[in-house]
Order: structure tokens, then sequence, then C-alpha cells
């Protein structure tokens, strides 16, 4: 029997697409992987909102007719009518008071707390469990657990997004140089390598910490340093491979430069192994960020953290509420990135058809 026109019809397209297409058509038909795609673009998305999601400060505030916003500025509490010069504490109750009634109200966020803001009126000791003001609990300073896990989760992804970017340019870069030129140049790089990679990373890690402020910065180009190693070695295997191919002859034949047949000819077909580990190589950058910050290695103390909840739910074995969570928000992300990373690996593989 023939096969339907509409069958016929999608066929016939499919051979028009152009490899980026095809390779988008098959990332699709892997359900897992396109629906926790789209999961994480929505929470990272959600969390690049995180001043509206959670935050101390009112997004809008109407009082006596004029117009406030706390969440751009900081407004002394005399502004409302109180007794004091300092900056406004919107959980106190008398605050409350003063920005209801008459006219008068405030707009707060859906969490009214911020990843650095102290509940002094909860009324448990801190820790403090889940209840109606703390969804998630407080931690051991008494800051809302729910705020530090959104804040801490959009840091730990443009870490992760920044150390790859450098990790990728970097091991591109060098594995595509030793792939192209061999020779030599190749086998001095791959000492060269090889004593790099022999670097106790962890040491120099506690050295440079205990030396300079920890900063995101710092964390940043130390761990780049390393990075880039695993991913130069692909890189490398596929340039060696493609280097002598006809179409590479054939444009060095034609004069043209070595800089334009490494752009042109080479890199697009050497991107395989880059775009398939890109989703793991972000995975590893958060589990790293958050093994750092665990051992006290990572960011400054008050920066809001998964890795420092951890440490605090480690110290404080009955408060279940910092492991737990801190722990479900980790997995998760890890999960849906390795979802992502084996879709993307098949959508790459051409033999899929």
């Amino acid at each position: 029997m023939s096969a339907p026109a509409s069958t016929l019809l999608e066929d016939s397209g499919a051979k028009h697409l152009s490899p980026g297409a095809r390779a988008w058509r098959r990332f699709r038909t892997n359900r897992r992987g396109y629906y926790s795609l789209w999961i994480f673009v929505v929470l990272f998305t959600l969390s690049m909102a995180a001043e509206v999601l959670s935050n101390h400060r009112p997004i809008l505030v109407q009082y006596q007719g004029q117009w406030y916003f706390p969440i751009f500025k900081a407004y002394p509490e005399t502004t409302y009518g109180g007794d004091f010069d300092t900056e406004t504490d919107y959980n106190d109750p008398y605050v409350h008071k003063l920005l209801s009634g008459d006219g008068n109200w405030a707009l707060y966020a859906p969490n009214p707390h911020s990843f650095n803001s102290i509940n002094y009126y909860a009324e448990s000791p801190n820790p403090a469990p889940p209840s109606t003001d703390n969804l998630l609990g407080t931690d051991d300073r008494g800051r809302d657990v729910l705020a530090r896990l959104i804040y801490g989760f959009r840091l730990s992804v443009l870490f992760a997004f920044a150390l790859t970017i450098v990790g990728t340019a970097i091991g591109v870069l060098l594995g595509g140089l030793q792939g192209f030129f061999g020779g030599k140049f190749d086998l001095l790089f791959q000492r060269f390598v090889e004593i790099w990679n022999s670097m106790p990373e962890l040491y120099l890690l506690i050295i440079f910490s205990s030396i300079f402020q920890p900063s995101i910065l710092l964390l940043l180009v130390l761990l780049s340093l390393f990075g880039w190693m695993g991913l130069a070695d692909y890189v490398r295997a596929e340039f060696l491979r493609g280097r002598n191919l006809d179409y590479v002859r054939a444009a060095r034949a034609l004069g043209v430069s070595n800089r334009m047949i490494m752009w042109r000819h080479l890199l697009p077909n050497g991107m395989t192994p880059v775009i398939t580990f890109l989703p793991f190589r972000i995975s590893g950058a958060i589990l790293a960020l958050t093994s750092l910050d665990f051992l006290g290695l990572g960011v400054p103390p008050n920066t809001p953290s998964l890795g420092e909840l951890l440490a605090q739910g480690k110290d404080n074995i009955e408060a279940w509420w910092l492991s737990m969570t801190t722990f479900g928000v980790l997995v998760g992300s890890l999960v849906l990135l390795i979802f992502i990373g084996e879709a993307l690996r098949e959508s790459m593989d051409i033999r899929r058809g």
C-alpha cells in the first residue's frame, strides 16, 4: 500500500530542513527532555524576577496621596509618619498599621521576605519551622528559607552559565588550535595539559581563598583555569579528524587562511560534542559551586547559596526544612539538566533520522 499523502508531504518537507531544524525536530520528539527544557526555562525566568517574587520591601505604596516605590528606593520610616530616620522595616506591625487604612495601602511581594532580611517577629526560636509567615521556615539567623532558595537558585544558574561560557570558549579555542596545527605544537601542548591537569585544584582553591576575599569573580577565574581541559580533548579530536578531509585540503589549495578554515569549515562540524555537553557542564558547575559553598570556600557568607543552606542543615539536623528543601531544589535542577542533555545528545545524532 502507498503511504498517505500527508506522510509523503511531511517526509518531503523534512528533507528540505536545515541541519539545525532537523536537530530541533529530533529534540522535540524526546518528550522528557523537551518538557524539562521548558520547566527549567520557566523556573529560571521566575528566579530572574526574584526581587518581585520575594522581597521584604513592598513593590508599591500609596501613602496620603503620594506614590512610593520601595522596591527601587529605600525610604526612612518618617516618610510614612514613623518615628525613626532609619530605613523602614516593612515587616514591623507598627509600619503595617501606618500603611493600612485612611486610603493608605501597600502592594507586597508574594513572599514578603528577602534573602538577607531577618524575621525579628517569629514566634519560634531560629531556625524556625515552616509557618504562615515563613512558608519554608527560617535558617539559624532568622532569614527566610524560601527567599534564599529563590535567590540561591538564580545565583547558581547564572554562575553556571558564566563558567560554562568561559570554559567552553577556552576549550574550543585551545582544542581547535591543537587539532588544526598538530605536530610538535600538539605534542608540547598535550604535555602542558597533563602537567596542568595534575595540579591539585581543591588545594589551590583553599590557598587562594585564604589570601583573597572570597567572591564570585574569584571562583569563576579559578574554576575556569581547570574547566576547559575536558572539552578541549573532544574539540581537538574533531579538528584532527577534519583537517585532512577533502574540502579542507581544497580550501588550503585555494589560498584560504587558516583562521577562516578553522572558523567556517572545521568549527561548525566540531561543535557537536560542545553542544552535547553544555547541559552536563552547567549541572557540573552548579554542583561545584554548591560543594565549595558547603565547604566554606565559595561565596561570601551573606550571599544566598544552596551550599550554605546545606551546611546549615548539617549543623542543625533537627531543622529538616533546611536540608530537605535545598536538596529538593538542587536535585530537581540537576535532573532537569540531565534530561535536557540526554535529549540534546540524541538530537545531534544524525543516525536517528
